[in-house]
């Protein structure tokens, strides 16, 4: 058809997110019929998600958003397979969209079925899989409750975290923006001694053993030495065990008290590209 107006193709492109010459194309395809054309576009998008199935996505933004009352968060992952198209101002938003969304949803596969616009979270991948032109995909998907949260976005959306306090309390929501700061720099893999699992426990002592023989100690003290060395393995590893990026001279459960007596980190939740 040639008679398909520039303002049809404008709301097409407005609605779906594609190109000026697809959305013309689909119209032209679907005779004018503004609807058959956006369920074409999404038939495309289904079609490239399909070619590039196997890609990685490795890029994108990650987003954490807090609720109004400050007691649940999510941290979500938009992926997609390029930093060009991860930094795009329409590609964020789509991620602050998302995660806005999923603080709605306590699990990944409840938000993918839920509706956004009028089709699934689901869809709205495949339809910007075929706007884009690669593969768009949730990646984390992260919710922390607790009686105080906040959140930190480290500059270019590259990582983002979500810290728990017991307490809403003077001074609190700075103190829960600095350690998920700390989250984000440090990449803890645990809160504390009792969170990491018995595994990577076990394969530390393993790693102290196999150091101690090499320097020569004694096989009957080995054992002893090994699980001491567990010490220096939690204070580096689980959140309120380590040096305070801030004061290096506390941890980060002391810097905490340091704000209330009271105070505890009782949470939190990481995300990263790559």
């Amino acid at each position: 058809m040639s008679n398909i107006t520039a303002a049809e193709v404008n709301k097409l492109r407005t609605t779906t997110g594609a190109g000026m010459m697809d959305c013309k194309k689909a119209l032209v395809e679907a005779e004018g019929n503004f609807e058959l054309a956006i369920e074409i576009l999404r038939k495309k998008g289904q079609k490239v998600a399909a070619n590039r199935s196997d890609r990685e996505s490795t890029e994108g933004a990650v987003i954490a958003v807090v609720n109004s009352d400050n007691t649940a968060g999510v941290v979500i992952s938009l992926n997609c397979e390029t930093d060009f198209v991860g930094k795009n101002e329409g590609f964020v938003k789509l991620a602050n969209d998302f995660a806005n969304l999923a603080l709605n949803f306590t699990d990944k596969d409840a938000f993918l079925a839920s509706d956004f616009g009028g089709i699934t979270v689901a869809e709205k991948l495949i339809e910007q899989t075929g706007v884009i032109g690669e593969k768009i995909e949730i990646g984390a998907f992260e919710r922390l409750e607790g009686a105080f949260i906040n959140s930190y976005i480290h500059a270019g959306n590259g990582i983002a975290t979500l810290v728990a306090l017991s307490a809403n309390v003077d001074g609190g929501a700075e103190a829960a923006r600095n350690v998920a700061m700390q989250a984000a720099a440090m990449a803890p893999i645990a809160l504390d001694e009792a969170g990491v699992d018995a595994d990577t426990i076990a394969k530390e002592i393993e790693i102290a053993k196999d150091m101690l023989r090499q320097e020569g100690k004694p096989e009957a003290m080995i054992e002893n030495i090994a699980k001491g060395k567990l010490g220096r393995f939690f204070k580096d590893n689980t959140l309120v065990n380590q040096d305070y990026i801030k004061d290096s001279s506390m941890s980060v459960a002391a810097y905490i008290k340091s704000v209330n007596a009271d105070l505890k980190v009782t949470g939190f939740k990481r995300a990263a590209l790559g």
